[in-house]
């Protein structure tokens, strides 16, 4: 079975978020099963000149944009099993930033169209092209309409992976003739409330559509969480398939990570504890047997920060020290500093993202604190318990399908149901009180440390629903 990813980002390339682990793990991760897996993204700006000239040309096509023909250049690199196509074009990918520009949808319309135009240049058929949020979802408009009934083209399936049902790509109607090329009796794939919704048009031409946990294949039927796109998706709740992210493993392993203080397992946790004091030393904190809640996030709404604030005293008063790094809003930041000025012997705030401190932080606190509104999948949770952290999450998204409370059969971490603070802090207090009892707050630990959210897990739903779809006759 031979699949081709599309995807804006993807690491070791290009990232700007979760998009690019998964990217950077899934194919490997299914390639090791025995398929043929290989991804093409752009060549950004900012890949790097020694990565970049390890790279091989195999040449190139001119893609239409529209009434516009543009230079496609075709790279590829090998990384492990996985092949990596890179898509060359000066003119849309060579700046500062992978996104946030004003033509982004014509860069990421030439973009779709380029992953298909390649494929006779490259001299490789995908069973399947698996594609990738709103910057590759025009890929099965595409082909439906172009591609599907020529010779080379024949009985490819296409996947759509809605990784954030927020960011939709979403323009006005003139694109479809601007910048696709489209007739215009095909506006109806793509028009939403009023625009031309790219997401809408995956969503329409799809042989499947999934999404990265299987309660967020739920939520996103629901007007709370879609953000308008349950209108379109209701058609398809039948075949929505939720599949949990998985990490690397390998990454983010306490018995080998070079940044924590001391290295451990969960049959030996010594080193724990080392790198508990490690951390609490470096952030100043004092040392003693209070529990230590870290927070490693973004600073916005919808993660949850809102409820923090409000009950972040209570939480001081049942003795919990903070380790804090993340950014945002300036609002959440200020207040976080304001906290470790008024506390400075239990919270220890840091703006910014430092890479080696997260590991730290994963490695040293007690608790990591992870009360999101709306979260599709979530890797932070996963990756705290792989450390032996405790994850305190509010049931919702992948957080929901990953943690399990404590008291029930194989709990390894805490939960609480409602968007709610009094609800958080109650789960916080009845984390506090398990920490206290050391018998069963050890056994808790390495429960969560044998949990196994591994992308070979993850890989085999995704190989059995790449095999139903293979099968599928239409």
């Amino acid at each position: 079975m031979k699949i081709l990813f599309a995807a804006s980002e993807a690491l070791p390339f290009a990232a700007s978020g979760g998009l690019a682990d998964v990217l950077g793990s899934l194919p490997a991760a299914i390639a090791e099963r025995g398929c043929e897996c290989r991804v093409v993204l752009p060549m950004y700006r900012s890949i790097k000149p020694e990565v970049r000239n390890k790279m091989t040309y195999l040449g190139d096509v001119t893609v239409d944009v529209s009434w516009r023909k543009q230079y496609c250049g075709v790279y590829t690199i090998g990384q492990g099993s996985v092949t990596y196509y890179l898509i060359d074009n000066p003119y849309y990918f060579m700046r500062d930033g992978m996104y946030g520009f004003y033509d982004d949808c014509e860069r990421f319309v030439f973009f779709s169209r380029a992953v298909l135009e390649i494929l006779p240049l490259i001299g490789w058929k995908p069973d399947i092209i698996h594609c990738n949020d709103w910057q590759t979802a025009m890929i099965p408009v595409f082909y439906q309409i172009l591609y599907k009934y020529h010779r080379e083209y024949e009985n490819i399936k296409t996947v759509y992976t809605i990784h954030n049902i927020q960011y939709q790509g979403v323009y006005g109607k003139e694109v479809v003739t601007e910048l696709m090329g489209l007739p215009a009796y095909h506006t109806n794939l793509l028009e939403f409330d009023g625009c031309v919704n790219l997401m809408k048009g995956a969503i329409e031409t799809a042989d499947i559509i999934s999404t990265v946990s299987p309660t967020y294949a739920k939520e996103i039927l629901d007007p709370w969480y879609s953000y308008g796109m349950d209108r379109a998706l209701v058609r398809r709740k039948d075949g929505i398939t939720g599949i949990l992210n998985g990490i690397d493993v390998s990454l983010y392993d306490p018995a080998t990570d070079p940044v924590i203080a001391k290295n451990y397992t969960a049959d030996s946790l010594a080193g724990k504890k080392k790198c508990r004091e490690a951390l609490l030393n470096e952030m100043g904190l004092p040392v003693d047997d209070k529990p230590v809640i870290g927070i490693v996030t973004r600073l916005v709404a919808h993660k949850g920060i809102q409820l923090i604030q409000r009950v972040f005293h209570e939480m001081l008063e049942l003795g919990c020290k903070f380790v804090i790094l993340g950014s945002g809003e300036k609002l959440f930041e200020d207040f976080f500093r304001e906290m470790e000025e008024q506390n400075p012997a239990q919270v220890k705030t840091n703006i910014g993202f430092l890479p080696e401190l997260s590991r730290k932080i994963y490695a040293g606190a007690d608790f990591f604190l992870m009360p999101s509104q709306n979260e599709p999948c979530g890797l932070a949770q996963m990756v705290a318990m792989r450390y032996g952290t405790i994850p305190i999450v509010r049931e919702t998204g992948g957080l929901k399908d990953s943690v399990i409370y404590a008291d029930c059969k194989g709990g390894n971490g805490f939960t609480f149901k409602n968007f709610d603070a009094m609800d958080m802090l109650d789960a916080v207090r009845k984390g506090t009180e398990m920490f206290a009892n050391k018998r069963k707050w050890n056994a808790l630990v390495k429960r969560a440390m044998h949990s196994d959210y591994s992308w070979a897990v993850s890989a085999g739903v995704y190989i059995e629903m790449y095999e139903k779809l293979i099968n599928t006759t239409e």
